[in-house]
């Protein structure tokens, strides 16, 4: 990914949900302190947003390194879990691209573990109405809107994905299984 990539999907976007969350945040503040009436259903609904955009941002940084630094295969009970779960890593990278490639409009692929099964899932977020399964804690999210690929793949979502493999920190996403 290129910096001007980087620069607008983080300076821009990124950043536009955390302005929205804190400004909703401000205004239910200020509606409670002067018991003003607000319209909670479409208040709740644009925070929930929001505040999504910013956890699903934040985690999808932090699952990226420089390519020359990133390793191409998860390690520890992180592979142990991928092969055991899918059969194999290249198996996992087939069924995650898959989920990625065939969101409808704009949202997330996700690597979660269940952690009431022991079972790694793979999920796709809309958007980022991420419909919580309390039981599933996220551990690699690849962000599919057009924004995070538009400027250096224009419409070639595959080679986004495709690219996309050769960044991921997998000892994040051992980090975060661990966190567990």
């Amino acid at each position: 990914m290129s910096e001007e990539q980087l620069s607008v999907h983080f300076n821009k976007h990124h950043a536009a949900y955390i302005k929205n969350a804190n400004e909703l945040m401000a205004k239910m503040d200020k509606a409670r302190k002067t018991n003003k009436s607000l319209d909670m259903k479409s208040t709740t609904k644009s925070l929930t947003f929001n505040m999504a955009g910013h956890i699903l941002h934040s985690l999808f940084w932090e699952n990226m390194m420089p390519k020359d630094k990133a390793k191409h295969k998860p390690t520890g009970r992180l592979a142990k879990l991928i092969d055991r779960d899918f059969g194999s890593f290249e198996r996992f990278k087939k069924d995650f691209s898959e989920a990625a490639l065939s969101i409808e409009g704009s949202g997330w692929a996700a690597l979660a573990y269940d952690w009431q099964c022991d079972k790694l899932v793979i999920l796709q977020i809309e958007k980022h109405n991420n419909n919580i399964v309390p039981s599933l804690y996220i551990l690699l999210v690849l962000d599919m809107w057009e924004h995070a690929f538009y400027i250096d793949y224009k419409n070639e979502k595959k080679k986004f994905v495709d690219g996309w493999w050769d960044i991921v920190c997998w000892s994040e996403v051992e980090t975060r299984l661990k966190e567990m």
